[in-house]
């Protein structure tokens, strides 16, 4: 009774170690760090090299930023790191002290590096060239630094908290806040620059989705056919991609199935549905879109 205990008790604490939180290495410390710093200028760039210059906003807390900042004279970097500082303790609470700290370096970057850029000329005089440079660079920042854990916008925390009190998604509310801060430009600006500002935050948007997601994007397949030994075969075999075989049941049949569950890349889809289509023409084939792939056996092998 009592080994069993020992046994038990020692079974509970190697499970509390594994889902306890493991703390960075230094190397992992370091290329967050360089990574948060390398987005965090980036933005910046993008902000006053591009957007400020020609009275261009982004949305979310830069946004005010930029508005405050031309109405009251002050740097751009002050209303950053005051406006942001909040969402900072909201972070440490709601998502975690490791994502707390990033966000905190990601600021201060960012306030630091605009307040020293702010004084170089803009790079271009055309708007609609800024708007749609500086939304890109400034995408390509701040994509680098969410994929690295860190956030440099307190728009999106503001929204899950939100979110719990009112009948709208996170999404929503980003959305709704967003094309009232840009709309507010029309008023601090001009409605030209309002519009100008939809598009440079449009791009950003674009562009940090892409950085986030990666470039090599990735899909997964669901086929359900009774070929499925010849299909799968022939995926692993002019693919070079491994396959899974899932147990299912028709809902309305009661048939047992074979599904197809496999991960590929854009490029593979059409040579996917031509295996498919020459096997079985009329089976089920479904296809998705995946952020991020880890593990497995995703990794493609030779064809030869």
């Amino acid at each position: 009774m009592i080994m069993s205990d020992l046994a038990g008790a020692s079974t509970t604490e190697i499970m509390q170690k594994k889902t306890q939180h493991k703390k960075l290495t230094l190397r992992q410390i370091l290329q967050r760090g360089l990574l948060i710093t390398i987005g965090a200028v980036l933005m910046a760039v993008g902000l006053e090299i591009f957007l400020v210059p020609n009275n261009v906003i982004d949305g979310g807390i830069t946004g005010i930023s930029i508005m405050l900042s031309y109405i009251t004279g002050w740097k751009l970097g002050i209303f950053l790191f005051i406006l942001n500082l909040p969402f900072f303790f909201i972070g440490y609470k709601q998502i975690g002290k490791t994502f707390a700290l990033s966000t905190l370096y990601g600021i201060v970057i960012l306030s630091i590096t605009t307040t020293l850029l702010h004084h170089v000329p803009a790079f271009t005089q055309d708007i609609l060239l800024a708007s749609a440079f500086g939304g890109m660079i400034l995408g390509i920042g701040v994509g680098m630094v969410i994929r690295y854990g860190g956030s440099l916008d307190g728009t999106e925390i503001l929204a899950i908290l939100a979110s719990k009190k009112l009948p709208f998604s996170v999404g929503e509310i980003v959305m709704f806040f967003n094309l009232f801060i840009l709309g507010s430009a029309g008023f601090v600006f001009s409605w030209d620059r309002a519009m100008y500002s939809i598009i440079a935050y449009f791009v950003a948007y674009k562009t940090m989705d892409i950085v986030i997601a990666g470039l090599d994007e990735s899909k997964f397949v669901w086929i359900i056919s009774d070929e499925f030994n010849d299909i799968g075969e022939a995926i692993m075999n002019r693919l070079g991609r491994g396959v899974t075989f899932l147990a299912g049941e028709g809902a309305y049949s009661g048939d047992d199935k074979k599904v197809i569950f496999c991960v590929i890349n854009r490029l593979e889809e059409a040579k996917l549905k031509e295996i498919v289509k020459s096997f079985d023409p009329s089976a089920f084939l479904a296809v998705g879109d995946i952020a991020e792939v880890r593990g497995g056996r995703f990794k493609k092998k030779d064809i030869h």
